[in-house]
C-alpha cells in the first residue's frame, strides 16, 4: 500500500489493481431517492471515480424516513444537488456529475451521450425503466434495476436475479411483462424482495394529509415504506456493480 489514504482499508482488502479499476470506472445512477441515494454513496465510498446522478425531484419532508441525504436542512433542495455535494465531501477526487432531469425518450440522448461502465436504474416510473433498459441494451451498457421496496419489512428476503426468474415481486412482474412486449425476455439483472407486500390500508381522514405534492409524472399513489428496505436494495445494487467493475 502507498501510505494511508481514504481508501486504505479498501485497498488492504481488494488490492491496488482493483482499486485503480474502480477509480477509472464511470457509473450513472437514475433516481437518487431511497434506493438510489444509498447506491450512490456506496459506490462513492468504494472508490468509483466518476459518478453521474440523474434526478428531477426535490428533497421532501416525507423522504426523511428512507433517503440518505434527506435532512431537515435539505428539504426543498434538488435531490441531485444535495447528493452531489455529499459525494464530493466523501471523495473530493471523484468526478461527480449531477443532472436535474427527468429521464424520458426526449432526454435519453443527452443523459446517455457518454458511455458508462455501468447503469443503475433506481427510478419509480415504469415507462422510464423500460425505456432505459431498452436503450442500455442497444448501447451494450450493463444495467441493474431496482424493484419496489414499499410495504415490505423483511431484510432477509432481498434477492438478485434475472428478470425472467423473479418471483412474488409485483414490480418485477409488471416490468417483465412490459419488457416482453418490447421483445426482451431475459438478460436484465434486478434486485428485488420475495416478501409478499403488506395490504395497503384503506384511505381515511387520518392519513389523507400524507399525499405528496401532485406531480403528473408519478405513475401511482404513494405507498408506505420502512427505512431499511430501500437502503438494502440500493446497497445490493451497488455491491453487484462494484464486484462487476473489479471483474469478479
Amino acid at each position: 500500500m502507498s501510505g494511508l489514504h481514504r481508501f486504505s482499508r479498501t485497498e488492504l482488502f481488494i488490492g491496488a489493481e482493483a482499486l485503480n479499476k474502480l477509480r477509472s470506472s464511470s457509473v450513472i445512477i437514475f433516481g437518487v431517492g431511497g434506493v438510489g441515494s444509498y447506491a450512490a454513496e456506496t459506490l462513492c465510498r468504494a472508490g468509483v471515480g466518476r459518478i453521474s446522478i440523474v434526478d428531477y425531484d426535490d428533497v421532501r419532508l416525507s423522504g426523511i424516513n428512507r433517503q440518505l441525504h434527506a435532512l431537515e436542512q435539505t428539504v426543498g433542495q434538488p435531490n441531485c444537488s444535495v447528493v452531489a455535494k455529499r459525494l464530493r465531501l466523501i471523495n473530493p477526487q471523484a468526478l461527480i456529475i449531477p443532472h436535474r432531469e427527468f429521464y424520458s425518450p426526449e432526454t435519453a440522448p443527452f443523459l446517455l451521450s457518454e458511455h458508462h461502465d455501468y447503469v443503475l436504474d433506481a427510478m419509480d416510473l415504469m415507462a422510464s425503466k423500460v425505456h432505459l433498459i431498452k436503450t442500455c441494451r442497444k448501447r451494450n451498457m450493463p444495467i441493474i434495476s431496482g424493484m419496489g421496496g414499499a410495504m415490505k419489512r423483511d431484510p432477509t428476503l432481498i434477492r438478485v436475479a434475472d428478470i425472467s426468474r423473479t418471483t412474488v415481486c409485483r414490480t418485477a412482474r409488471s416490468l417483465h411483462k412490459l419488457l416482453r412486449e418490447e421483445g426482451i425476455q431475459s438478460g436484465v439483472t434486478v434486485v428485488y424482495s420475495t416478501e409478499e407486500p403488506a395490504a395497503i390500508p384503506a384511505p381515511d381522514e387520518r392519513n389523507a394529509h400524507l399525499n405528496p405534492d401532485a406531480d403528473e409524472r408519478r405513475s401511482k399513489a404513494p405507498q408506505g415504506t420502512i427505512s431499511y428496505i430501500p437502503a438494502l436494495i440500493g446497497l445490493t445494487m451497488a455491491g453487484m456493480v462494484v464486484n462487476a467493475l473489479m471483474g469478479e
